[in-house]
């Protein structure tokens, strides 16, 4: 029989991007909700940046450390919004083999970067409440720099792995992605060879590293609430804890989309295609819309200085 009617995808030059299998003629209202997100994440996150850098008030650790969340959501939501609004409006559908790979070493490489950002932010919260006296002789401005330089090398070579196998593969099914982006798991379907080392590693990275992020914020937390409840009064405990309100609620914004989709992805076999990629798109976009909104708010500090910017703007 002729070979001449079928299609090597050994070395494939692009993929194609399906966005929401089996919701295609509903992709312009569903880009409505996405589009709206991913402005709130840029003008929220710009905005945490600009309030951070203006007021001298707040150039400390916990700032500085949020402003490395908000680089890291801008970078999160930027890598995947205007590809899937390019699907949704223009039906542009096709990515370069590069491009895709670059896509996936950024989403997986700053979603790891997050999670070690807020293992950051709860080191921070555990010295200013445990050991307030000595904060700011141990997060100094260079202690913050190396964290976040540690971070941001661990996420990066972490992330590694995944374009790099990928790039490997051979792919002799289809070169047809049913998802609005490119990232591990997608790829892993779509190889014609042996991948069970690529999908343990990426259980290594959803399970150890995520894992052991969760274990070490919750130690964290575990010491700072001893010393919550340690304090004296209600109203000291109450405005304590205050401070620790806008991270506690930042990080369940972040793990519990992050770990369903993870799991999901992996066990629920019998879930319908278009949930994986909603949720999954919950868990990319929702962190960078609701981090500077819970920052934004709870943060008093924060909360004081846009007021006054704006006050000022107004008179």
């Amino acid at each position: 029989m002729s070979d001449s009617n079928t299609t090597d995808f050994t070395n494939p030059s692009t993929f194609i991007l399906l966005g929401i299998p089996g919701l295609e003629r509903a992709h312009v209202w569903i880009s409505i909700p996405f589009c709206t997100m991913y402005t709130i994440a840029i003008l929220g996150n710009f905005t945490i940046l600009f309030t951070v850098k203006t007021d001298l008030s707040l150039h400390g650790p916990m700032y500085y450390f949020l402003c490395m969340l908000a680089i890291t959501d801008l970078v999160v939501s930027t890598s995947i919004l205007p590809k899937m609004l390019a699907i949704y409006w223009f039906n542009s559908r096709e990515i370069d083999f590069s491009a895709c790979l670059t896509q996936m070493y950024f989403i997986h490489c700053f979603s790891v970067m997050e999670s070690g950002i807020f293992v950051a932010m709860a080191l921070d919260r555990y010295v200013a409440i445990c050991d307030p006296l000595r904060h700011s002789t141990i997060l100094t401005n260079s202690v913050v720099a190396k964290i976040g330089l540690a971070v941001m090398l661990r996420s990066s070579l972490l992330a590694l792995p995944f374009p790099f196998l990928a790039s490997q593969w051979p792919y002799c099914r289809t070169n047809i992605i049913p998802q609005q982006y490119c990232i591990h798991m997608a790829m892993v379907k779509l190889a014609c060879t042996d991948t069970r080392a690529s999908s343990y590693y990426g259980l290594f990275v959803v399970f150890c590293v995520i894992g052991l992020d969760v274990f070490f914020i919750a130690v964290s937390y575990t010491q700072i609430l001893r010393a919550i409840f340690s304090l004296s009064t209600k109203d000291a405990r109450l405005k304590t804890f205050g401070t620790c309100s806008s991270h506690l609620c930042a990080i369940l914004a972040f793990y519990i989309p992050c770990l369903f989709s993870a799991l999901t992805h992996r066990f629920g076999h019998n879930v319908p295609l278009h949930f994986h990629v909603l949720i999954a798109n919950v868990y990319l976009l929702m962190p960078p819309m609701l981090n500077p909104i819970i920052y934004g708010v709870r943060t008093k500090q924060i909360r004081d200085r846009l007021l006054r910017l704006f006050t000022h703007k107004g008179t």
